[in-house]
């Protein structure tokens, strides 16, 4: 037994060390891959704080993936795999999946975009192209909204970003626009002072910018008066509400006319007209 195993080492002596050199390199490549990946998971999530958790999850778990896909191109290389076809045949792959998946792609780098900059945050109420909803959910695919009647709403991220996005509430304030319209005959200043004295006597109304008072437009039926100003976002509607309640009451209240839309007609007697036209 032992001539029969000196035998096969005297023969195969070179191979199994050279076997053995092989198998070392490949748990040297394993443990530093290993070690490598989460290195970077645990800088890249201590680094990336002020990134949303889900982007700094996406980018961790991406650049783990990544040692570990040279490791193996190492560990096939130390085996004498012809490393530079199986590379070339992934980038192809890559090519034809990324081509394939290219919508979900951009969704995927708009979520990213979104997640990062953060040009809203969840409770914001926000706006893009003719959607509009309070923001529920941000993923890396879409954006999850529900709308002011309760709709839930699903929006790729694509659609998203590559539209103008209103957000109502980051910055904590909204001016309205309330305007009532008085009759010609009507005086302007007794109008503009009832609207004064309203903007003066109403609290949830910010003093900074200051309330404004103005003649608007002449329109067909009035000269139209408007109020300008601003409030908390949590006042918002009902301020708005009781202003154009209190507009109403206290603009006819000292006498002043909130007109109907009128025209004037003017009939022309044709057959009179036609008598004129022969004489």
């Amino acid at each position: 037994m032992q001539e029969q195993v000196s035998g096969f080492w005297g023969n195969h002596s070179e191979l199994i060390l050279s076997l053995g050199y092989k198998c070392t390199l490949v748990i040297a490549v394993l443990f530093a891959s290993l070690l490598a990946a989460g290195i970077i998971r645990r800088i890249m999530r201590h680094g990336g704080k002020r990134l949303d958790a889900t982007v700094v999850s996406v980018l961790s778990s991406t650049a783990s993936y990544l040692v570990y896909a040279v490791g193996i191109i190492i560990i096939l290389d130390i085996f004498g795999v012809n490393t530079t076809s199986i590379i070339a045949l992934l980038g192809a792959a890559g090519l034809a999946v990324g081509l394939a998946l290219k919508g979900t792609l951009s969704n995927i780098a708009a979520g990213v975009m979104l997640l990062t900059l953060r040009p809203f945050q969840l409770g914001d109420y926000i706006e893009f192209g003719a959607v509009a909803g309070k923001v529920r959910e941000i993923n890396l695919f879409t954006t999850i909204l529900e709308t002011a009647d309760g709709l839930y709403v699903s929006a790729p991220n694509g659609l998203v970003w590559n539209n103008a996005i209103k957000n109502y509430t980051r910055n904590g304030k909204r001016r309205m626009d309330v305007v009532v319209g008085i009759a010609y005959s009507d005086s302007i200043d007794a109008g503009l002072k009832v609207l004064q004295e309203i903007c003066r006597s109403e609290p949830r109304l910010l003093q900074d910018p200051a309330p404004q008072t103005m003649v608007v437009a002449m329109g067909e039926s009035s000269v139209n008066l408007q109020i300008r100003a601003w409030s908390s976002l949590d006042d918002y509607w009902p301020t708005c509400w009781d202003l154009t309640r209190r507009i109403k009451e206290e603009v006819e209240g000292v006498g002043l006319t909130i007109p109907f839309p009128q025209r004037d007609v003017h009939m022309v007697n044709m057959a009179k007209q036609g008598e004129i036209a022969d004489n």
